[in-house]
């Protein structure tokens, strides 16, 4: 697609990511709805399938769907029992594969899918297991979702840790630097403007 007016669909914008994504996308002229739990233009949970269904009866016709958000439980690997691993799972994963997969009949036959991983699928750290995998998990189904949905397209959006984000999860990372938010919401802008599928763009 060219930088034509889109009409997205933002999960997760009012967090410093989201919000950064929001702005630009909005900057570059295309229609943006946003999506949350508690806040935002359209309110629904996308860790239930069911409020996914009811998202997209409620959003009508898209170019684009965005997510910019995702949760994991942070623990020492010991500490982490079934109940973590699948609320890592629900969280960062199957909430964003659902939302491509129910999104299939409702986004535009050439339009797109960017969803969100980031730093810890190929930079591990300690008690970042459960994130580790969810993230891995997106990751390899953009590559093979990528193969089935065309000519629709989706990519994910794989971040260090957000500057504006470092005084809180900073003591986290110890070392590996990171990005602002205004950087990472340019990949989101080559992803739903660009023509590529099945890329990860880490930043």
């Amino acid at each position: 697609m060219t930088n034509r007016q889109q009409n997205i669909l933002l999960i997760g914008a009012s967090g410093t990511l989201g919000s950064a994504v929001h702005r630009t996308l909005t900057d570059r002229g295309h229609k943006v709805r946003t999506v949350g739990r508690t806040s935002g233009d359209l309110r629904f949970d996308i860790t239930d399938p069911a409020q996914i269904t009811a998202l997209y009866e409620a959003a009508g016709p898209l170019d684009a769907v965005v997510g910019a958000a995702g949760s994991a439980p942070f623990k020492p690997l010991a500490e982490l029992g079934p109940d973590c691993w699948q609320a890592a799972f629900t969280g960062k994963a199957l909430s964003q594969i659902e939302l491509v997969r129910q999104g299939l009949a409702h986004v535009a036959e050439r339009g797109s899918f960017t969803l969100i991983t980031g730093v810890l699928t190929h930079e591990p750290i300690r008690t970042g297991a459960a994130a580790s995998m969810a993230n891995g998990a997106v990751e390899s189904f953009v590559r093979a979702a990528a193969i089935e949905i065309a000519p629709q397209r989706v990519n994910a959006v794989s971040p260090n840790v957000v500057t504006e984000s470092l005084d809180s999860y900073g003591d986290y990372f110890p070392g590996m630097g990171s990005v602002s938010a205004d950087r990472v919401a340019q990949a989101y802008v080559r992803s739903v403007e660009g023509a590529q599928t099945g890329q990860i763009y880490r930043l």
